[in-house]
């Protein structure tokens, strides 16, 4: 059943998929720093992400990393989201097609969670949360 907002329009869920972006310094050690998370509903033609990781933890699993080239990638996620032009040709498919594409598996430096799911009133806002939750260490 819908909820009501303070003008007692109804609100309806929607359901949506997330991701945890993930950098990983050493794969066989199974360490890694949450980076961000990426949500998409469909239903409200919403894809966006929200990153930051914390360099000086990150320089403790992995000294020797570019912290330049990695923010770089990472930083690239939310514009290919929102279909940025200078975001390259990802950013040019669909909003469905750019989701799948940034989270498929790799092996590289920059990963992605297994995909989750979920129901909210509101993607911005609950995207806003799973980052505080998932990868700004901020509890909810």
């Amino acid at each position: 059943m819908p909820t009501r907002n303070s003008s007692e329009t109804p609100v309806s869920r929607v359901a949506y998929d997330y991701a945890v972006i993930r950098i990983v310094p050493r794969p066989e050690r199974g360490e890694f720093i949450n980076a961000g998370v990426i949500l998409h509903c469909s239903e409200r033609k919403f894809l966006g992400a929200r990153v930051e990781f914390d360099e000086g933890r990150l320089a403790c699993l992995w000294q020797d990393a570019d912290l330049g080239q990695l923010r770089e990638n990472v930083e690239v996620i939310p514009r290919i989201c929102a279909a940025a032009a200078d975001a390259g040709p990802i950013a040019l498919l669909t909003a469905r097609e750019r989701f799948h594409w940034l989270t498929a598996p790799r092996s590289s430096a920059i990963q992605i969670s297994p995909v989750h799911c979920g129901t909210c009133e509101s993607p911005a806002a609950t995207l806003e949360q799973l980052f505080r939750k998932l990868a700004a260490g901020v509890p909810s």
